[in-house]
């Protein structure tokens, strides 16, 4: 599950225990009324760090939950309604008023590394703990949200192709260099501060939160598309 601490102006999201933190429809849900409760608490200078316990940040979509609906049919349903479940958690990030933060410090594969890419910022671990979309291994299409996710984030051709179509498993100093994350660190611990310091100084702006999740939706038009949210213009109170 995950657990929200708030420390002066910073929100600590912990996806809690020392699983793999897989997301199925109840974590999912978990989630969501969290960034809700984020949402509602946030002020000028708040920002949104999450994190992980254990050696998984997330390792994607509960398998093992799909597997048990019983049938081919009911495992494919199950997996689809879990895709269509994330979706709007991603809307949520991509629409929260303040800068967001993951700090990676283990695994972040498949929906689990589209969870991580969903923030403003990612700092990686690079001792320990890599990066993969393993869809291509395991034989499924990616849905169309994680193909504009990694469009958006991803400016490099060669650093997309390496990640959907070689399926590499990508370490924090590569990732740095490919532009999928902002900085490696080399312990869990020494990433996490690196995102706190991040925090401190993001929070130091105080950005009018409106204005913060408009902007930041204008500039991933086609991923926004496809969750559905829509551009609102914001003016300043005093001209």
């Amino acid at each position: 599950m995950c657990t929200l601490e708030k420390t002066g102006n910073i929100f600590y999201l912990t996806l809690t225990g020392d699983d793999e933190h897989r997301l199925n429809p109840t974590l999912i849900a978990t989630l969501r009324s969290t960034l809700a409760q984020v949402k509602s608490q946030s002020v000028k200078g708040s920002v949104l760090i999450t994190k992980a316990d254990g050696r998984f940040f997330s390792n994607g979509f509960d398998l093992k939950y799909a597997q048990a609906g019983g049938s081919e049919k009911g495992a494919a349903d199950r997996l689809m309604n879990m895709v269509d479940l994330l979706k709007p958690v991603v809307a949520d990030f991509m629409s929260l008023p303040i800068p967001t933060i993951a700090a990676v410090t283990g695994h972040a594969a498949a929906a689990g590394l589209l969870l991580a890419m969903s923030h403003d910022y990612i700092t990686m671990r690079s001792d320990k703990g890599v990066l993969y979309m393993s869809e291509l291994d395991i034989g499924m299409t990616l849905p169309d949200y994680f193909m504009a996710m990694i469009r958006s984030k991803i400016g490099s051709a060669g650093a997309r192709r390496d990640l959907v179509l070689k399926t590499a498993k990508i370490r924090g100093e590569e990732a740095v260099r490919m532009g999928m994350v902002d900085s490696a660190h080399g312990t869990a611990e020494e990433t996490v501060d690196a995102a706190v310091r991040l925090a401190e100084e993001l929070g130091k702006k105080r950005w009018d939160g409106k204005v913060y999740a408009e902007i930041r939706k204008s500039l991933f038009p086609e991923l926004c598309g496809l969750l559905g949210l829509k551009d609102v213009a914001v003016l300043p109170s005093h001209l």
